[in-house]
C-alpha cells in the first residue's frame, strides 16, 4: 500500500499542468483520512494512504477543474465547517472580511448586547447567518434565500449548528416585508461579478449562475435601498459585500433612494472596495 506522501508527490506532479494547488490536495487527504486540518497530511506522511481509490476519484474531479469543496462537500468558514455543493456558493474569505468588520465596527451603530433582529438576506449555506448567531446569541438571526434549492444547504446547516435560526424563501426583503418583520441589521452578500473575463474558469463552470451575476436594472442592492421603510421601525444598519468596481453604481442607487443616511465603503485586505455599511437614522 502506498504512503500518503508518495500518492501526494504523485499528484502534485500529475496535476501540476492543470493547475491543482497543493493546498486542495491536502484538504482532499485530510478529508479522506479523517484529519482534523490539511496540515495534518503533512505531519502523517508516511502513514499508508486508506482509500486510494475513493482520492483517485476526486483527483479526476480535481483535475477538471470541480472545486475542493464540492468534490468533499465541505467548505470551511471562520474556524467552522459547512455543507455545500454546487445549490450554493462556496464561501469565501472575502465574506469572512465581512462577518469580521460586522464585529468590529457593530459598537458604533448598537449596543451588541441587546435583543437585534439581523436578517442575512440570500444566504446561501447559511454561513453568514450562523457564525453570527454564535457570535451574538443574543440577536434574532434570520436567513433567507430566493433559491428553494439553496435554503435546502442552508437548514442543513443551521440544524448542524444547534443555533435557533428561522429561514424563510423569497427574494431580496421579500419575506420580511410579507411577514410584517421589522429588522435592525441587514447583512447581505448579493450577486455582485459584473464581467466573466475576470471571473475564474472554475467559478462560471461549477457554481451557481443566480447568486453570480449583477443584473443592474434588477439588483439585489436596488430592491433593498428601495424596499428599505417596509421592515425599518428605528434605526437600520445595511451591510453589504460588494465588487469593487461598483462604487458609482452603488452611490447612484443610494443618492435615489435614502435619507437621514451615513454610509461607508470598507476596503479588502487587498486594499480595494469590497463592503458598503449604510446607517438609516
Amino acid at each position: 500500500m502506498m504512503k500518503i506522501w508518495e500518492v501526494y508527490k504523485r499528484a502534485i506532479q500529475e496535476g501540476k499542468n492543470q493547475g491543482v494547488l497543493s493546498a486542495d490536495l491536502r484538504v482532499l487527504i485530510a478529508h479522506d483520512q479523517g484529519y482534523n486540518q490539511p496540515i495534518d497530511t503533512l505531519y502523517h506522511k508516511d502513514d499508508e494512504m486508506r482509500g486510494l481509490s475513493l482520492f483517485e476519484a476526486q483527483f479526476a474531479d480535481l483535475l477538471k477543474g470541480k472545486p475542493v469543496e464540492y468534490i468533499i462537500k465541505e467548505a470551511s468558514f471562520l474556524e467552522r465547517k459547512f455543507y455545500v455543493d454546487e445549490r450554493v456558493l462556496i464561501p469565501r474569505m472575502e465574506t469572512e472580511e465581512l462577518v469580521a468588520n460586522i464585529t468590529e465596527r457593530i459598537d458604533d451603530y448598537y449596543d451588541p448586547r441587546n435583543y437585534l433582529v439581523c436578517a442575512d438576506i440570500g444566504t446561501g449555506s447559511g454561513a453568514i447567518a450562523v457564525t453570527l448567531k454564535s457570535l451574538f446569541q443574543n440577536w434574532i438571526v434570520l436567513a433567507s434565500d430566493s433559491s428553494p434549492a439553496a435554503l435546502e444547504i442552508a437548514k442543513k446547516n443551521i440544524v448542524s449548528s444547534g443555533f435557533p435560526i428561522s429561514t424563510y424563501c423569497g427574494s431580496s426583503l421579500g419575506p420580511y416585508i410579507e411577514g410584517k418583520i421589522n429588522l435592525d441589521i441587514i447583512v447581505c452578500n448579493p450577486p455582485y461579478i459584473t464581467s466573466e473575463e475576470d471571473t475564474q474558469e472554475s467559478v462560471k463552470k461549477y457554481e451557481p449562475a443566480s447568486a453570480l451575476w449583477l443584473d443592474k436594472d434588477h439588483s439585489v442592492y436596488e430592491d433593498i435601498f428601495r424596499d428599505y421603510k417596509k421592515i425599518k421601525k428605528g434605526s437600520l444598519l445595511v451591510c453589504f459585500e460588494i465588487g469593487y468596481d461598483l462604487v458609482p453604481f452603488l452611490t447612484s442607487l443610494m443618492e435615489k433612494y435614502l435619507f437621514d443616511y451615513e454610509f461607508k465603503f470598507i476596503d479588502d485586505l487587498n486594499g480595494r472596495p469590497r463592503f458598503l455599511f449604510v446607517f438609516l437614522k
